[in-house]
């Protein structure tokens, strides 16, 4: 197990790791890499995520201690949310237009500079990991336009979340909140929210320690499909 971030090259096809029981400051666990799909499906089973700061810089593998999740059933949705969603302004779909979302979220400003952290070679990694049946998109129309959603990594009974989007007030809320509904009846275990954020605090996320996550994570990860089972279930509704 590395005590610092180990190096990685594109062509080695090894995976980052990490342990409970290694002390990793800020949760970087490797540098370099690529974004290729054996990689990353192997890397988020580890509970790892890719996170490059910047276009042209190493690519950067992340692990943080303590890891922010959501457990379904521990979802809070405010009254005005509550509402909002029975009113059906939005359409929740899933999966008809990732790539749209994935440019979407791209397209947010970072809130600690210039430029985004979806780089080219991330768009086209998800996209990849999309067609494997891996990262899906979860959506917001109103009217027959893309308005807001979120994109993420599912895996067993856990939904890796990455970014999200909203062109209109609450589009993206929405979203994300009839999602976490859904993936509770469906047998949903765990929501990975990566890092702390007061707008996913308010949605019950809290933070717990790394050990704690990956411990949960190995038994999550397997098992049936709980995203193609609500997916299904959706549709059939």
């Amino acid at each position: 197990m590395p005590s610092r971030a180990e190096p990685l090259s594109d062509s080695s096809g090894s995976t980052p790791t990490t342990g409970a029981e290694v002390e990793i400051p800020d949760g970087l666990v490797a540098v370099g890499g690529d974004l290729g799909t054996e990689r990353l499906i192997e890397a988020y089973r580890r509970g790892i995520f890719p996170w490059p700061l910047d276009e042209g810089m190493p690519l950067m593998w992340w692990s943080p201690d303590p890891r922010f999740v959501l457990y379904p059933h521990e979802l809070h949705v405010g009254r005005s949310l509550r509402q909002r969603m029975r009113s059906q302004r939005f359409e929740i779909r899933y999966d008809t237009d990732f790539e749209r979302v994935i440019e979407a979220c791209a397209a947010v400003p970072r809130e600690d500079g210039p430029g985004t952290w979806i780089t080219r070679d991330m768009c086209n990694a998800y996209v990849n990991l999309h067609r494997r049946g891996f990262a899906h998109s979860i959506e917001s129309w109103r009217d027959g336009e893309l308005v807001g959603g979120f994109y993420g990594v599912a895996m067993g009974s856990v939904f890796f979340g990455e970014s999200m989007f909203f062109h209109e007030p609450d589009a993206s809320k929405v979203a994300f909140a009839t999602f976490v509904d859904a993936f509770a009846t469906a047998g949903g275990g765990l929501i990975d929210c990566q890092m702390e954020t007061d707008h996913l605090a308010r949605f019950g996320a809290r933070g717990i320690r790394r050990g704690e996550f990956l411990e949960e994570l190995a038994g999550f990860v397997e098992g049936r499909n709980v995203f193609s089972a609500m997916r299904a279930a959706a549709l059939d509704a």
